[in-house]
């Protein structure tokens, strides 16, 4: 039977580098340690069966499918000339899906009863939240290993209806959208028809993240799934008459990746050996870089290894009693061969080509 879901409320920051881009906070339900197994197990069971029907526009949290395999439809799409951007995201998705409606899309592929109920159970589970016990009535719990599948088989009723000879190509990565227009007519209709079809679910856009962009030469971007997209000419005399969709991580990316070096490098850390901090600082790094490092990247690259770097020389003269000197610092880093052993993230970068799979690429 299903336990009864004593969950902690915390803000939930997704933009992990695997997994999506940073949308601010909301609330999240983690069940309990039994819940999380028996909702682990159900997900195994039920996930092949609604990945038979899913659609190639879906990308986030399936199998086999990532990030920069939605990144990559961006680059083929903006090469084709589908050059105005629909972007938005669904407001508060996790925490809005109808309990009804969500079983009645379930049970279009599922028919055992015992599978119906226990999911019936899980949707219906107690949340403890500031002391005090609830019972929902929307949304399926962000934080449990089945919420993301439920999510995508619920959306999956927003990607059968979509028309991309009409509206434009839709890329969904789980609540995050992005649709590729020809034209400021097209992408219009684009947005209403969203809003119609979420509105038919029980679902809204987030206003504040929802704008029609067109990608042009030296205007403005896209973020999505944690890389600023934006058209650029190429700098190479091979390459001079090309305009093309470049990438690069974005500020809130930029600015995390800062911020956790600020967090290992703290004033609080100072008494520990400085081979731990470096290979602290490497282990963030190399995840970090791992992720961005399919894009057009190097520069930013640069910035983020020199800060580093800065942050361990103040480090090294704040524990020299050299306050007002952390060039001294960076002279005794520099002078090491191998920068104090923090990693170089030179060469790293792989940049996006049209109609090239990312992977391949990679392999090179």
């Amino acid at each position: 039977m299903m336990s009864i879901s004593s969950c902690s409320t915390t803000p939930h920051q997704p933009e992990d580098p695997n997994t999506r881009s940073q949308k601010g906070q909301y609330e999240t339900s983690v069940p309990v340690v039994r819940d999380r197994v028996v909702q682990a197990a159900v997900k195994i069971v039920l996930e092949p069966i609604f990945e038979a029907d899913f659609l190639p526009c879906s990308f986030g949290f399936r199998p086999k499918r990532t990030t920069h395999d939605a990144l990559q439809v961006l680059i083929d799409e903006s090469w084709q000339g589908n050059r105005w951007v629909v972007e938005t995201d669904i407001a508060n998705c996790f925490s809005a899906i109808p309990h009804d409606k969500l079983m009645q899309t379930i049970e279009e592929r599922v028919s055992d009863q015992g599978v119906l109920k226990l999911l019936r159970a899980m949707l219906r589970a107690t949340v403890m939240a500031d002391g005090s016990v609830r019972r929902e009535v929307t949304g399926a719990a962000q934080g449990g290993p089945l919420s993301p599948l439920l999510c995508n088989v619920y959306l999956h009723r927003l990607d059968r209806q979509w028309d991309a000879n009409a509206l434009g190509v839709l890329v969904r990565y789980c609540d995050d959208l992005v649709v590729m227009c020809r034209t400021r007519r097209q992408a219009q209709a684009a947005l209403k028809r969203l809003t119609v079809v979420l509105g038919e679910l029980g679902l809204e856009l987030k206003g504040s993240k929802t704008r029609i962009t067109h990608l042009v030469e030296r205007g403005q971007g896209v973020d999505f799934l944690g890389f600023h997209n934006r058209l650029v000419r190429g700098r190479t005399p091979r390459s001079a008459h090309l305009v093309f969709l470049a990438r690069w991580p974005s500020r809130k990316a930029v600015q995390h990746a800062r911020d956790q070096i600020r967090a290992i490098t703290a004033r609080s850390r100072m008494l520990l050996p400085t081979e731990h901090i470096v290979e602290e600082l490497n282990l963030f790094l190399r995840g970090w870089a791992g992720h961005f490092r399919y894009g057009n990247s190097a520069l930013v690259f640069g910035q983020i290894r020199n800060y580093a770097l800065k942050r361990v020389a103040l480090l090294m003269s704040k524990r020299g009693n050299r306050r007002h000197a952390w060039g001294w610092g960076m002279a005794r880093i520099l002078a090491s061969p191998d920068h104090m052993g923090l990693i170089s993230l030179d060469g790293l970068v792989v940049p996006p080509r049209p109609f090239r799979a990312w992977k391949v690429e990679c392999r090179r």
